[in-house]
């Protein structure tokens, strides 16, 4: 685990999970998501005097390769005291994955962005048979991932947050209605173990069960199951069969490193899209990888 410090710029790397799909809108339209949540505190933590600086380059539906070409470079050139880096899910749910590639790609951006002296962030999947049907043939590549991801770990400088090992993620309530992307208590969960994982104070227990709640009916169960298929599942199929990503021409959320203060202090938040429009939007939550 790194040394606790003041970090005075941070910088989210990845795909949907980063970019915050399913979280709470923000007033631009975009989703908040986990990494706006840690740059809140950081930004708290460092005095909320505009010296904190924060940069979100993920963008939905990125693959490891994608990641590494179209978003390491202005990561590094950023120079930022703090990386959080989350890629390779994208590729595992693609048959005939090459989860050796997957390796090499993620090795290296971690190698890249540690060369800048940032502290990096890594992360464990979470096992997606506990709560999607369907998804077995995925763990032989999530478990060696993450075997891989503890590898990384090793080094003083990288910090691994282990959702895997987090019973907390088996229930759906951490979800969004389209089983990939976390709900907003998810988001607000991640975010602490990110924070737990850089030397911080434990604010509640992310990995503590939620409490006991009356299990769906079997009409409640089935209506799910069909807004699932119709508007998630149906269009993730469509994309992949035309090659497409829901990604495609999407600009990240917070291209540039600026200025950023956690909502409510005396500087203001200026948590909102620095590059591009504004085009996050609820509907835009659909199978978002």
């Amino acid at each position: 685990m790194p040394v606790p410090t003041t970090y005075r710029s941070y910088v989210a790397v990845g795909d949907s999970f980063t970019e915050g799909m399913c979280d709470d809108l923000l007033p631009d339209g975009h989703y908040r998501g986990w990494a706006d949540r840690v740059a809140d505190a950081l930004a708290a933590e460092a005095g909320g005097d505009g010296g904190f600086r924060y940069a979100n380059l993920a963008v939905r539906g990125k693959l490891i390769g994608q990641i590494h070409d179209e978003q390491l470079p202005a990561a590094t050139a950023m120079g930022a005291d703090l990386v959080t880096l989350v890629g390779g899910l994208n590729d595992a749910l693609r048959p005939g994955c090459d989860i050796a590639r997957v390796e090499r790609l993620l090795g290296r951006c971690t190698e890249e962005l540690r060369a800048t002296g940032a502290t990096v962030v890594l992360f464990t999947s979470t096992d997606p048979t506990r709560r999607m049907a369907g998804s077995a043939r995925l763990l032989p590549a999530i478990l060696r991932m993450k075997a891989f991801v503890h590898e990384l770990g090793q080094d003083e400088g990288v910090a691994v947050v282990d959702l895997f090992a987090a019973p907390c993620f088996d229930d759906r309530r951490l979800w969004g209605e389209d089983r990939l992307h976390l709900s907003p208590e998810g988001h607000r969960r991640v975010a602490e173990g990110v924070l737990e994982a850089l030397g911080r104070p434990a604010a509640f227990d992310w990995r503590a069960p939620l409490p006991p709640a009356a299990p769906p009916g079997r009409a409640e169960r089935l209506r799910a199951d069909a807004r699932w298929l119709g508007g998630h599942l149906g269009p993730w199929i469509g994309r992949r069969l035309t090659g497409r990503s829901s990604g495609d021409g999407r600009p990240p959320k917070r291209a540039e490193l600026l200025p950023y203060s956690a909502p409510g202090s005396a500087a203001g938040s200026t948590a909102g899209s620095v590059a591009g429009s504004a085009t996050g939007s609820a509907a835009g939550s659909a199978a978002g990888s």
